[in-house]
């Protein structure tokens, strides 16, 4: 089955935990968005990140698509915290170059709200250029706002 990877992006990462899981292309989420949630309930200094459904037509999320193994679906699911019930799997449709395929992507099963660490958003700038994602969208996730303050 395929997984769709949109807020990590790194494909160091995923060789690490998912080692029998091959990148097979990239793609877009349409009519979804890149947003984050969850501050200060999930024992993170900032907001993790997630992707909702948009309002907007023309708002998308670049994706890595990965044919993931059964085995690295298990150590996925549990580093990613579907099994804590943090975040749930979705299936979607993802369009790629090769036409529209369906895949599963984690979603954040709390909250929109709160800025993230300048540190998550770098991460997720870098992954996302790393695995191939146009300046544009880069450009955008570097833009957005990020926490300052520290949470006690």
């Amino acid at each position: 089955m395929y997984a769709a990877y949109g807020s990590n992006l790194d494909p160091g990462r995923m060789r690490a935990y998912c080692p029998h899981s091959p990148l097979v292309g990239i793609g877009w989420i349409e009519g979804w968005r890149l947003t984050f949630g969850g501050e200060g309930l999930l024992g993170y200094e900032g907001a993790v990140c997630t992707i909702v459904e948009s309002e907007k037509r023309d708002d998308r999320v670049f994706v890595a698509l990965y044919d993931v193994d059964s085995q690295d679906e298990q150590i996925l699911d549990e580093v990613e915290g579907a099994v804590a019930g943090t975040y749930q799997k979705l299936h979607l449709r993802v369009v790629t170059l090769d036409g529209e395929i369906t895949s599963w992507v984690y979603v954040l099963a709390g909250y929109e709200g709160g800025l993230p660490t300048a540190w998550l958003l770098n991460e997720i700038a870098n992954a996302a250029r790393e695995a191939g994602a146009p300046d544009d969208y880069i450009d955008a996730i570097r833009s957005r706002p990020t926490r300052t303050e520290t949470v006690d």
